[in-house]
């Protein structure tokens, strides 16, 4: 039996798998580089949510089995890299 919260962070991943790859598809479809870049910079939006909407439901996964503190720290972590990523 697979965990309620594995199995959504699982199928979060897929999705996000998947509309990377749909992406990748239409770019070969339109095949002119300022729309497949446009598509591109689409999937920049879809990154940081995915990663943010699995961190969090894995963290209300384990609210009752981690104390505050290293819940912060991960936050703090997650924070760290979409702030590395996301600036220019």
């Amino acid at each position: 039996m697979l965990n309620k919260i594995v199995m959504t962070m699982a199928t979060i991943r897929i999705f996000s798998g998947s509309l990377e790859i749909l992406a990748a598809l239409l770019m070969l479809r339109l095949n002119q580089i300022d729309k497949a870049l446009i598509v591109n910079s689409s999937l920049a939006f879809v990154g940081p949510l995915v990663l943010i909407s699995t961190t969090t439901i894995g963290l209300v996964g384990l609210s009752d089995k981690i104390s505050f503190g290293k819940m912060l720290w991960i936050v703090g972590g997650v924070a760290c890299i979409l702030t590395g990523v996301l600036k220019k």
